[in-house]
Order: structure tokens, then sequence, then C-alpha cells
């Protein structure tokens, strides 16, 4: 004999309790994707985080400072773009860097992140004399000034150039001979030189269209335009279209010795006097 079974209609109160668990997990989800979208368009669109890795930049950057790069002052490209996401062709409402600005950028043959100073622009001629650039034929005024001191720390050792003294206290610091640039227009920052070296010297050059001409605030620590393009090493003449932003505010800073299982380190290490520093 067959036996049939009933089933039994949900009461009206587990069906509407059932909906709700549903309508709370779809809010839920939802609004981790609304979240996620929000996450993207401000990476892609307004600012994104960027680390310093080495010591190219000093003295203005220092390895271990975190920053805040600006997305929109020189348009967008797929650059700008999580994982360089082949989306779109050249730049998007595209404006020139002015000389002197801090520029985030792809290298041109590995797509790896660099950070530098734009000296030259399209059309510029750019060479370099005992360690002075020579931009459009005149030499780029610079001054000395008191030499750089920083910490010795696990980010900032006394590399090559540097005169390592100990102050009275026991603490090292490492001391950099530093001077005054000024650009055309009035544009001034401070670089370190050691001497002359092999980059000291440089033919001039003609920036094409489309490109810029960059260099590392440390001189004799950058492998920056005056070299050609090598994956993992020397940037050489970058196109404007790799720009990803211009650096915009440290957010962070450390000297590396934090360590994670003594929580008070973080606090330790940190290098609060650069936390806020636009640039």
């Amino acid at each position: 004999m067959d036996v049939k079974t009933q089933t039994v209609p949900e009461a009206p109160a587990q069906a509407e309790e059932s909906r709700e668990k549903d309508e709370s997990w779809f809010g839920f989800a939802r609004f981790l994707v609304l979240v996620l979208l929000a996450v993207v368009a401000f990476r892609t669109l307004v600012f994104s985080p960027f680390s310093i890795p080495s010591e190219s930049m000093l003295p203005r950057l220092v390895n271990g400072d975190y920053l805040l790069a600006a997305k929109w002052p020189y348009g967008w490209s797929r650059h700008s773009l999580p994982f360089d996401a082949p989306l779109m062709e050249g730049r998007v409402l595209a404006s020139m860097p002015e000389r002197g600005d801090i520029v985030i950028f792809k290298h041109p043959l590995d797509s790896s992140d660099y950070i530098k100073r734009v000296i030259g622009l399209p059309g510029d001629t750019v060479g370099v004399i005992g360690g002075q650039i020579v931009l459009n034929g005149e030499l780029v005024p610079r001054a000395a000034l008191a030499d750089f001191e920083i910490a010795v720390s696990p980010n900032t050792t006394c590399a090559w150039g540097g005169n390592r003294i100990i102050r009275a206290d026991g603490s090292a610091v490492c001391a950099y001979t530093r001077f005054r640039e000024t650009l055309p227009g009035g544009r001034q920052y401070e670089v370190l030189d050691f001497g002359l070296t092999g980059a000291d010297s440089m033919l001039p050059v003609t920036v094409p269209g489309g490109h810029m001409f960059v260099m590392g605030d440390n001189r004799d620590n950058s492998r920056d335009s005056r070299f050609p393009a090598s994956v993992g090493d020397a940037v050489g003449l970058v196109p404007l279209e790799n720009l990803v932003g211009e650096a915009s505010v440290i957010m962070w800073s450390t000297d590396g010795s934090a360590e994670w299982l003594k929580p008070w380190t973080w606090f330790t290490a940190a290098r609060w006097d650069r936390i806020g520093k636009r640039l």
C-alpha cells in the first residue's frame, strides 16, 4: 500500500523569518560589493598608497616612508588601474607634470613602481657636467647646505658617501653632503652628492615627445634617466603614459626596528616627525 506524505505548510511566522534572513545575507553581500567598488574607485581615481624601499630619494624621502600618491594630477591610464588592467589606451584627461614634481611611474620594461623627480619634459635638452645639471644649455644653480643627517637604523644604514658619526649620547647618525638645487621658474629642492662619479657627466640628450627625464635626489645612489632602461634597474627616458600619480603626503614612516612580538616597538620605531609631511 502506497503511503502518501503530506507537506506541512510553513507557518507564516517561519516563512517571514526565512525571508528576513535571506534579505539580511543579500544586504550584507551587497554592502561588501559596494565597499569593494568604493575602494577600487578611490585607489584608481583619487589616492593610492606606496612605500619607499630605497634611499634614492634622500633627503626628501626615506626608506621606510609610506605615502599617498594623488592619481588625478596627470590624468589616468591603464597604469592607474589595479593590476594594470588593459582597459584603456593612452591617458584620459592627460596633464603634463611640472619640472620638480615627485612622480610615481611604472618602469618602462618591467612595470614595477618607481619614484623620482621630474627634471626634463618633451623637447628639453638635459646633460650633466661635474654633477651639475645642464638644462636647455643652462647650468641649474645649486648651493651648498649643511650636511644632511639621519639616524642609523635597519632602514637607513650609512651607505657609501656617508660619514658615520657617534653622538655624545651614543646614538649613530649618517651625514651626507647636501645642496639646494633651483630649477627654471624658481622650484627648489635638496639633493645629495658625494663627489664625482661616472654618472656625474652625461652628454646632453633631447627628451622625445611623450617622455620625461627623471632623476633621484640622492644623485650618486639613483638609477634614473641618466642610464639606459634595464629590467630591475635603471629607468631610462620614461613614457608619460607610465605615470601613476604625484607623491602627495607621508602617512607613516618607520625606521625598521619594530618587531611583531614586541608591540611597544611599533611605536618606538615610528618616525613621528615625518608623518603628515606634504611633498
